[in-house]
């Protein structure tokens, strides 16, 4: 059987996503704007909870495509809000709705998102060594960095702490701990999706 990182638990869901999602180097721009949008509705939140609604959450943010939501107005916003399906918080909505407009503001100033957020680790994942969860950090100078950037092109919901969850979720670090199987062979393969 293979070890894994403490917080997989046991929750088929939850293994599913350690074991084929998390930390696994994403460079499609859609993907990347997904979990900038999912990392910040989870604040104050469990995982897991956003990963029970990740399904009604692609279907009712438009398979998270920052031109159809950048362009989402009252009547769209209330029904999101209206939706049990998702996290129903204001200012979560509007943050998803002002991410995706900042977004297409990078994109019309010349900017790649994605280049431009892979910047903050240079491009290549960092390989983390954590022996215990205990060790891994909530955030690094660099989610920091990330932070700052982002609020100063008007994104929200875009903390350090945030930040960090989504560069672990999308692999710009490695954060496996080295006992779980995972962390080795991210380490060995980089797989890109």
């Amino acid at each position: 059987m293979n070890s894994r990182c403490g917080w997989a638990g046991t929750d088929p869901l939850y293994i599913a996503y350690h074991d084929a999602e998390w930390g696994v180097p994403v460079r499609d721009p859609r993907i990347l704007f997904e979990f900038m949008v999912l990392e910040g509705a989870q604040a104050g939140l469990a995982w897991i909870t956003v990963l029970r609604k990740r399904a009604r959450y692609r279907e009712v943010f438009d398979g998270f495509d920052p031109e159809r939501i950048a362009r989402y107005d009252e009547a769209k916003r209330a029904a999101l809000l209206a939706d049990p399906g998702i996290i129903r918080n204001r200012a979560k909505v509007e943050a998803a709705v002002g991410n995706a407009r900042a977004w297409l503001a990078l994109q019309d100033s010349g900017i790649d998102p994605v280049e431009w957020l892979w910047g903050f680790v240079e491009g290549t994942p960092r390989q983390n060594a954590w022996p215990s969860l205990a060790e891994v950090p909530a955030k690094t100078a660099e989610s920091e960095a990330m932070s700052r950037a982002l609020l100063a092109r008007g994104f929200k919901f875009v903390g350090g702490t945030i930040c960090y969850a989504f560069m672990q979720a999308v692999g710009m670090v490695n954060d496996h701990t080295v006992d779980c199987f995972r962390h080795r062979e991210l380490a060995a393969t980089v797989p890109t999706r």
